[in-house]
């Protein structure tokens, strides 16, 4: 028997509601959150996200997955105070978060984000040099950063000298270098082979049990939420709204062998099953 098959997955169906345990520390909280696009053109307003309530407990690791359009990356946005709400109230440690992105608070895209004109560790340390820290600290982390991310070696190598997982590897560098609290990655391995992904995924959670940052994916891969997560987020169709929470049971100190473990593919089942009619709502809404 597999040494990770020892629990069951636990489904809680929480349209609409917040999904927590109870005494638990909340590290960043969403409260009847929207978001509306004003209409243009004579087109009427766009309802993209919401109602969508959520708390991210201190040290997990969240994914959301939902179809295609239906509000992820405007979550993420909304919560890295990237994209005001419409409605509703979004908290970071306590606080409101506002039009900009907290201290504490790192982000990740999708879309490649190196400097091409820096080399990696100019790229790793500007994020922590913009906001001020000194610069025998700002060495000191960007070592520790490309030696754990395995660029230690291409410290000055430019970005078009890398491979595509090696940029992104630089730009995962640079958020850990600022020592978030709270890292959110916005489908950061979407361009990347698979078998890059799986690796990938691994560096991610050894990041994450380095660093006790709570995590929050934005991903359009079941099995790599799967993978990665402590619990999953469903959304519907757009607008975006939780539907389920899976806590998958995982131990912390897992990798990406747990895609061979019989319950990994009972998982991956469940996740399908509550979003495959959304995928299709969302199909319709676009034919």
């Amino acid at each position: 028997m597999s040494a990770f098959a020892n629990k069951g997955a636990r489904i809680s169906v929480v349209p609409d509601q917040a999904a927590r345990g109870d005494g638990e520390r909340v590290e960043a909280r969403l409260t009847d959150v929207t978001r509306i696009y004003p209409g243009s053109g004579g087109k009427p307003p766009f309802h993209a996200l919401g109602p969508v309530s959520l708390e991210l407990r201190a040290g997990e690791f969240f994914s959301v997955v939902g179809p295609s359009g239906c509000g992820k990356s405007t979550l993420l946005d909304v919560l890295a105070g990237l994209n005001p709400a419409s409605g509703g109230k979004v908290e970071f440690e306590g606080r409101e978060v506002g039009r900009q992105v907290p201290d504490g608070v790192a982000v990740v895209f999708q879309e490649d984000a190196s400097f091409p004109w820096l080399n990696v560790f100019d790229n790793a340390a500007f994020a922590a040099r913009r906001a001020g820290v000194s610069e025998t600290e700002v060495r000191e982390r960007v070592e520790h950063a490309l030696s754990f991310m395995g660029l230690k070696a291409f410290a000055n190598a430019y970005p078009a000298q890398l491979s595509g997982g090696m940029r992104q590897r630089v730009c995962i560098a640079r958020a850990m270098v600022v020592r978030p609290r709270l890292l959110l990655l916005d489908e950061p391995f979407g361009a990347l082979d698979q078998q890059t992904r799986l690796l990938m995924g691994d560096e991610t959670l050894k990041l994450w049990r380095d660093t006790g940052a709570t995590v929050m994916l934005i991903t359009h891969s079941i099995d790599e939420a799967v993978l990665l997560s402590d619990r999953i987020g469903v959304m519907s169709a757009c607008p975006g709204r939780f539907i389920a929470t899976i806590e998958t049971h995982w131990p912390r100190l897992r990798d990406s062998q747990i895609a061979t473990d019989a319950r990994f593919g009972e998982l991956s089942a469940q996740v399908w099953g509550l979003l495959r009619a959304e995928a299709m709502k969302a199909l319709g809404s676009q034919s």
